[in-house]
């Protein structure tokens, strides 16, 4: 049976035509209009996950099975996801749209240029930063450039940009700057947090690129080209609409990184999502204590959003290498490593309660995992009180997902509670910081580097102390060393420096190495993409 055009699946949703801009057959633009009228409100589901591991957890791909497995017992359901970006794709990661039976399509094209959005927030970013160089130049602007914040992005893995300088021979403006990845941008979180064009020309407004001499922030509003930018982001600002490869419609929009970011997809896209069906299945990205408590503490907190249920995913191959097992020795049955592993689940459940709604586990199943070491899973989730499933979605697809399916159907029948927060916006940085490490990461508490307090209290001297909290740590570990896998204890986490993100909504504190430009690995996952003579692309 010939796949489902994108028209299609529009019209299943009912989104008018005039609502669609469609590219080809297979992936859509929808208008924001296709908003307005829409009573139906479905319930929101986060899919999260424990830490993550060089053996996999497959949170898109459970959140896509998850969706296919609502659609399977005859729910309605649409997905909410983060675009792939093409840094990760040519690096380590190598795609991000779900795997086996439980993909979104067309994948080649979603995790390369798709329709463009990554492109123009990078021009958008990017024409901010030649024009403020330009008013530095004819002198013509408050802002100091020694104090210049805005640095350029580019949608690629390039260690070599990180430092560079700019405006050499012009002694007026040469300067040290650098790159960051586009993801990282902080017109790529204004987007996804905005609900308008309006909202989005407030927020690029309201950008800090940078302080005077005398230490007051220059707002992006005073070079006058908001309009310009607008330009550049109004077609970026609608959803994507794509499908499953079982034909569940999937807004898939925005793709900050939540080590670096706030790890979620646009507020747009997920709000199409519970307009146009009764089950909205949304992921943050990386872990809980990253993409998950960001999506609670930035993207609820400024949209008023609140997921009915959590879903985390594990995996037999991650607990056991947090239990210690080499991952050259994944697939040798190991019960007591997956065993100390759970220490890690353990963690992430106790911060998902705090949030105060159901939380569900998904084990994601690979076919080299043996049944004695799911059982210990299901069985540490019973004593917890936690219901769980095996999702079987890379080999099965919706099918794989209908115990799951059922389970988190079961969870959200009442009513969505009011969201609890973990800090309030009037709570001081550093106490705010603190609420993160402990509740979420399990630290001791915050450390502050003499670098880092100097650089806040030139935040909070210009009015900023009251947003919330970006943390830019390491995906590898709850702590701020990648090396500590499991459920690291008695451990501080260290904030070496902050970043102000004014229009998106919220302050960055980064920790350990973070970096805001990620680099190649030794063997980057470009050298296995090909395409052939017929034009299909390999690899991905």
């Amino acid at each position: 049976m010939p796949a489902a055009s994108i028209s299609a699946v529009a019209d299943e949703m009912r989104i008018h035509p005039r609502h669609l801009v469609c590219f080809g057959n297979d992936k859509a633009k929808v208008s924001l209009d296709a908003l307005a009228g829409r009573d139906r409100q479905g319930k929101l589901i986060l899919v999260s996950a424990i830490t993550p591991t060089p053996a996999g957890e497959g949170k898109t791909t459970v959140s896509i099975g998850l969706a296919q497995g609502l659609r399977k017992t005859g729910r309605s359901a649409a997905l909410a996801l983060r675009q792939p970006s093409m840094g990760p794709v040519f690096g380590r990661k190598g795609g991000a749209t779900g795997g086996g039976r439980s993909r979104v399509v067309p994948s080649d094209a979603i995790n390369l240029h798709f329709t463009g959005d990554f492109h123009a927030i990078t021009s958008a970013h990017n024409l901010l930063a030649a024009i403020i160089d330009n008013h530095l130049y004819h002198a013509s602007t408050r802002l100091h450039r020694d104090h210049v914040l805005w640095k350029r992005v580019l949608d690629v893995n390039d260690r070599a940009l990180r430092q560079i300088r700019v405006g050499r021979g012009t002694s007026a403006v040469e300067r040290a700057t650098g790159f960051d990845i586009t993801a990282a941008s902080e017109v790529m979180a204004a987007l996804c947090l905005a609900e308008s064009l309006s909202d989005l020309r407030a927020r690029l407004d309201r950008i800090v690129t940078g302080f005077t001499e005398n230490g007051e922030p220059v707002l992006a509003g005073e070079f006058r080209v908001t309009g310009a930018l607008l330009a550049l982001l109004k077609d970026a600002l609608q959803p994507n609409l794509v499908r499953s490869l079982e034909g569940v419609p999937a807004f898939v929009h925005g793709g900050p990184f939540a080590n670096i970011a706030h790890g979620c997809n646009s507020v747009l896209a997920t709000r199409m999502a519970l307009a146009h069906a009764d089950y909205a299945v949304t992921e943050a990205g990386f872990a809980f204590d990253l993409g998950g408590e960001k999506f609670m503490s930035i993207k609820c907190r400024q949209s008023g959003l609140a997921p009915a249920a959590i879903v985390i995913v594990a995996t037999v191959r991650a607990l056991k290498m947090h239990g210690g097992v080499d991952l050259r020795d994944l697939t040798q049955t190991d019960v007591p490593a997956v065993e100390r592993g759970l220490a890690n689940l353990a963690a992430h459940l106790d911060s998902a309660r705090q949030f105060q709604r159901p939380v569900l586990v998904a084990v994601n199943r690979f076919h080299t995992d043996h049944e004695d070491e799911i059982a210990a899973i299901h069985a540490f989730c019973a004593a917890q009180g936690v219901p769980c499933a095996t999702a079987d979605v890379f080999a099965r697809g919706g099918d794989g997902a209908v115990d799951l399916a059922e389970a988190v159907a079961d969870a959200v029948k009442g009513e969505t509670p009011a969201l609890p927060q973990l800090y309030a916006d009037a709570d001081p940085v550093e106490q705010k910081i603190n609420a993160i490490v402990t509740r979420i990461y399990g630290a001791r508490g915050v450390v502050l580097t003499a670098e880092a307090r100097e650089r806040l209290t030139i935040f909070e001297s210009a009015g900023l102390g009251s947003l919330p909290v970006c943390m830019a740590k390491t995906q590898d570990s709850l702590s701020d060393d990648p090396g500590k896998r499991g459920r690291p204890r008695d451990f501080d986490i260290t904030v070496r420096d902050f970043e102000v993100a004014s229009g998106a909504g919220f302050l960055v504190a980064l920790t350990g190495r973070m970096l805001r430009m990620p680099a190649l690995p030794r063997t980057p996952a470009a050298e296995r993409i090909e395409v052939d003579d017929a034009g299909s692309i390999t690899g991905i």
